[in-house]
């Protein structure tokens, strides 16, 4: 028996104003294992789709599955989000709390951890993106490559199904982007990634679709 995708989407139409759709009866499926790069041009829709796919959108049309359940409304995208991890374009949008291991525990925090199970896997989240000792720092005042980082552990201490990745090497420096392409590269999880760095889409994934028109393809 065939397993069924991660995610599944099947004439998907989406649009922020009526006249400019983004997605025109979008088709696309994503399965475990898998390694994919989402690629098109700048405004093409390709962080429209990553939010559409853990519910910070919904579709106008069509059908839209996660995990093997369709999800039609807010609350169906609650299950969805605590197994797919989303790295925001914008590191800013993603990091709120004042210091770093306080925005890392977050999420397990919110996933029914204990204080010390969530401190304890804020660290080791840290420590996989070589931030291990940035525990106490206040968050605002890093570089933007650091928060970068930080933004990732943020994702990895939730130990997530699907990583869906918007610009991961964006503001790092040639050694920051080495290490994370190294962490990622070795990593379990189900992969989709945006970027404009070729040689990170190469190193990173198996297959790429390209979102042009408002159609997926590939």
């Amino acid at each position: 028996m065939t397993p069924l995708p991660l995610f599944q989407l099947h004439d998907v139409h989406f649009a922020y104003e009526a006249a400019r759709p983004v997605l025109k009866g979008a088709d696309f499926m994503l399965h475990a294992g898998e390694k994919v790069a989402l690629c098109g041009a700048n405004g093409a829709g390709k962080t429209t789709l990553f939010h559409l796919m853990v519910g910070l959108v919904l579709p106008s049309q069509g059908k839209l599955s996660a995990f093997g359940a369709e999800c039609r409304r807010e609350a169906d995208f609650h299950a969805v989000r605590a197994r797919t991890g989303l790295l925001f374009q914008d590191s800013d949008d993603q990091l709120f709390c004042p210091t770093v291991v306080e925005d890392v525990a977050f999420g397990p925090l919110n996933q029914g951890c204990s204080r010390p199970q969530a401190r304890a896997l804020a660290t080791e989240a840290l420590d996989l993106v070589g931030l291990s000792g940035f525990e106490d720092r206040v968050t605002h005042k890093l570089s933007g490559g650091q928060k970068r980082l930080v933004a990732l552990a943020t994702i990895l201490a939730m130990k997530p199904q699907v990583l869906l990745l918007d610009e991961p090497t964006n503001g790092l420096d040639r050694d920051a982007r080495t290490r994370l392409l190294r962490v990622l590269d070795g990593l379990p999880q189900t992969l989709m990634v945006i970027s404009h760095d070729d040689d990170a889409l190469s190193a990173l994934t198996r297959r790429r679709v390209t979102l042009e028109n408002g159609l997926l393809s590939g």
